[in-house]
């Protein structure tokens, strides 16, 4: 209970700038209608409590049989194995992401069901489970990383030319949302258990980060290739009222439980059929620390059922409203201004982000300071946001002009960066895409986008998680540049 309490008070902290700058905002601003704004406090409070006991489940849950996993690839030393296997927990473990779930289920709404949710789900998961395996093959067969990357993104912008606008930024984003709460704690526990089986140590520490986003870049390829057989020229995005839920206060939330409920029990009982089976085919754990796994998954279920409902009851509406609202200024440096901060505010909230940065502080014994890693985070994030919401005022601008030179300069960093930066930063451009960012800012752009009349919500408020997805990849890399220097500058 007492390390459910403190997941809760971090939580709280964390989401509480969201909670407190929209009500800023909604006295300077906005102004919303009382009910509308009671639902959000009530919703962020649902959002706190879901994130404080799925994060619980997952530490008592999902890290233990994440790192029993990554033990089992090493002994195994059969590579059919590992592809087999990775394969499968990369696919069930972002079926069960909420930010995913999250996107998927806006993706479906501002496209009227043209590409249902699952869709969505299915092919992004596909995408995610073949280069989570490939990852995992990567860190076995000790493949130089930055190639990797090379690769994967140089695959990836031949596709790009082959597009739609519109399922590109959706690709990009789904790369994002594949990153959060859920799937980072595994995948992170995964590449941690098979890194350490390395007798180098120097490789060991390097290698225990970059698959988070190796696994991430399989999202585009499945939503890419979706396009090949899917079209959506001509599609024009719509948003659905920004106003209360129609009914009593509580109605929106009694209304998302029943289908939070099923979508939880679908994303987790596959994983949860994997730890049984594995238990007693490869694991054979004690019957207690076997039973703890098992009741990190009921927690995790139970916490993502809580999360949901708080996103779509109380979350949704109000990020509308104010991107809406503040976009119907007629001066567009209130909205660029807004999304600066929020976007240095957000990455606080993220719970994926503390899991990352801590372990990337115990991993080298101190020498990057989890600190540093978060306000370098929060610099390139805030950047993200006030940069999409220019793309979205002025016209001109795309989501290739910000993402092909940013993803270039990413690329050649690679180069030139001690190896454990290339992966931290990719895992940060991950961890940074979370919940808060696929709910509310995510809703905050498709509100800004509605206001503008030349704006399509379909092409132009999809893209922001993809920005927020690359930002750290410039900027944690940067960093490595400085720790370079200043190594060589101390004779290190």
């Amino acid at each position: 209970m007492n390390v459910l309490l403190d997941k809760l008070k971090e939580v709280l902290s964390a989401v509480s700038p969201i909670v407190a700058i929209v009500l800023i905002l909604n006295f300077a601003l906005v102004h919303m209608p009382g009910e509308l704004l009671f639902q959000f406090v009530v919703g962020a409070l649902f959002i706190a409590l879901g994130l404080a006991v799925l994060l619980f489940g997952i530490e008592i849950g999902i890290l233990p049989f994440g790192t029993h996993m990554g033990n089992s690839f090493i002994k195994s030393n059969k590579l059919w194995y590992v592809v087999v296997i990775g394969f499968l927990l990369g696919f069930f473990v972002n079926i069960a992401e909420p930010d995913l779930q999250v996107l998927a289920s806006q993706v479906a709404s501002v496209m009227g069901g043209y590409i249902p949710m699952f869709g969505i789900l299915i092919v992004v998961s596909v995408g995610a489970g073949i280069m989570l395996a490939l990852g995992i093959t990567r860190i076995v067969k000790k493949f130089p990383l930055n190639m990797v990357f090379v690769i994967a993104y140089g695959a990836i912008a031949a596709l790009a030319v082959l597009s739609s606008s519109d399922m590109l930024a959706i690709g990009f984003d789904a790369s994002g949302a594949t990153t959060g709460a859920l799937t980072v704690p595994l995948v992170l526990a995964l590449s941690a258990g098979v890194a350490s089986m390395e007798k180098d140590s120097k490789s060991s520490e390097e290698d225990s980060f970059g698959l988070v986003g190796i696994m991430s870049t399989g999202a585009i390829f499945g939503v890419l290739a979706l396009n090949f057989f899917v079209k959506t020229d001509g599609i024009t995005g719509v948003l659905e009222g920004h106003g209360p839920a129609a009914g009593s206060f509580l109605e929106p939330f009694l209304a998302s439980a029943p289908k939070a409920a099923l979508e939880a029990f679908i994303s987790l009982f596959p994983m949860v059929l994997i730890l049984i089976v594995f238990q007693k085919i490869k694991f054979k754990v004690h019957p207690k620390a076997f039973f703890r796994m098992l009741l990190g998954f009921l927690y995790t279920f139970l916490g993502l059922i809580i999360f949901l409902v708080g996103v779509n009851a109380g979350f949704m509406n109000v990020g509308n409203l104010i991107g809406h609202t503040l976009a119907s200024y007629d001066n567009k440096a209130i909205l660029v201004g807004t999304g600066f901060l929020l976007g240095m505010l957000v990455i606080l909230t993220e719970p994926a982000v503390y899991v990352l940065t801590q372990q990337i502080e115990s991993v080298t014994s101190g020498y990057i300071k989890r600190s540093t890693v978060l306000v370098t985070l929060s610099v390139g994030v805030a950047f993200a946001v006030g940069l999409s919401m220019l793309r979205i005022a002025v016209p001109q601008i795309e989501l290739w002009h910000y993402i092909l030179p940013g993803f270039f300069i990413s690329l050649i960093l690679t180069f030139f960066v001690p190896k454990i930066f290339v992966g931290i930063a990719f895992d940060s451009g991950g961890v940074a895409s979370g919940p808060m960012t696929a709910t509310f800012v995510l809703a905050f752009a498709q509100g800004a986008s509605d206001a503008i009349e030349h704006s399509n919500i379909l092409t132009d408020s999809f893209g922001v998680i993809a920005m927020v997805a690359m930002t750290p990849l410039i900027a944690l890399q940067v960093l490595g540049l400085i720790y370079k220097l200043k190594s060589r500058k101390n004779g290190v």
